[in-house]
């Protein structure tokens, strides 16, 4: 896997490991960190491992273990303590809807390596590339939350984190080089800000499903029905709903509504699926024949002066994105960019106000910003 070899890591599971590793972190100003969850494995994903990497040591904390982890609070929260992290969104989100933790002063190696435009922005391409570490990539699919985890897995984990603060270290330099530091620490902040809240209208899980749109109203009022049968049964057998059947599979039943045990073979269903998941389904869809009509949720249609707008900010984007190297969003991410077609400013003060997260990119592109809305 590595062809440097490493001392092993500190495994983490009692109140004293915690307290020790508490104050080793606390002696160094930035730390390394990732989770491993089980979210292929459970109905209910949970984080199942925590690594932490400092210069000159490696941990993995057992939440399983270690129920309380309230101590970890401060050392997230300290301004004065760097916490590295690669691709920190999914990490937030799962330690903040597991522990409740919130974090200030993040380095996102992910975002700044989008931001210096590379084109393979994972891990393990970029620990490849920069330290000719291979990591092998089964190990993203296995059981976290199974006990004891394999010598093949801890080594996986711990590589993790282990060259974060050297990666963190190359990216600043390129960062400085190219003059985009600035950028990224605004996105750094932002990322932080967010604390693993997704701003997402969340719909009911059958509007989630790709192709409801297609639906005749009964048949959407069926798809609710077996979306929730699926619920109860990954509930029930602490299985993801993938494992029990597919969105698409339930798409199929919404439509051709099937009655009996030969009717979802035809549908393409398995003798194993039939025998176990069948009586719930065709109940569902029993029960979706003759319930209430569901109701798609509305949204109102926007007006065709900020679509056209839009449309306007998304071509612009588009080539300045090209002329930096980058992806569309590195230039304005998409919530920046919808705001402004929405607002539709005509001058540098009301545009500042609308980008005041991002001074750099008021600066670099406020003027072009402005010529675009112009042309609305």
């Amino acid at each position: 896997m590595t062809k440097k070899t490493l001392p092993p890591p500190r495994w983490i599971a009692s109140k004293t490991d915690l307290k020790k590793l508490l104050e080793d972190l606390a002696q160094v100003p930035r730390i390394a960190i990732d989770t491993e969850s089980n979210s292929l494995h459970a109905y209910r994903e949970q984080v199942c491992l925590i690594q932490f990497s400092t210069p000159t040591q490696d941990y993995l904390l057992d939440p399983i273990a270690l129920t309380d982890l309230n101590l970890l609070s401060p050392l997230f929260e300290d301004p004065q303590i760097e916490k590295i992290f690669h691709a920190a969104e999914y990490d937030l989100i799962c330690l903040k809807r597991d522990f409740g933790f919130h974090f200030t002063n993040i380095f996102d190696t992910m975002i700044a390596a989008r931001i210096l435009g590379y084109e393979a922005v994972g891990l393990g391409k970029i620990l490849d590339q920069k330290f000719n570490v291979q990591v092998n990539k089964k190990y993203q699919k296995a059981d976290w939350g199974k006990r004891p985890l394999t010598p093949k897995m801890l080594n996986y984990a711990r590589l993790d984190t282990h060259y974060l603060i050297s990666l963190r270290e190359i990216f600043q330099s390129e960062l400085v080089d190219r003059e985009r530091w600035e950028l990224a620490q605004e996105d750094f902040v932002l990322a932080a800000s967010l604390n693993g809240i997704r701003d997402r209208q969340q719909l009911p899980g059958w509007e989630r499903i790709g192709g409801r749109a297609k639906l005749a109203p009964r048949q959407a009022t069926i798809l609710n029905e077996v979306y929730l049968a699926r619920e109860q049964l990954a509930e029930k057998l602490n299985r993801p709903v993938f494992k029990i059947v597919g969105n698409k599979t339930l798409l199929k039943l919404a439509v051709s509504q099937p009655r009996n045990r030969r009717d979802l073979e035809i549908d393409g269903f398995t003798s194993r699926q039939i025998n176990r998941f069948g009586k719930s389904l065709l109940a569902a869809v029993e029960q979706g024949r003759c319930a209430d009509l569901v109701h798609r949720t509305s949204s109102p249609r926007p007006s065709d002066a900020y679509l056209f707008r839009l449309d306007n900010m998304r071509e612009w984007r588009k080539e300045k994105a090209k002329t930096m190297g980058v992806e569309s969003d590195i230039i304005l991410p998409r919530y920046m960019m919808e705001t402004i077609a929405k607002e539709n400013p005509c001058d540098n003060k009301s545009l500042a106000t609308i980008m005041d997260k991002s001074p750099w990119r008021m600066r670099q592109f406020g003027d072009e910003i402005l010529i675009t809305m112009s042309k609305s």
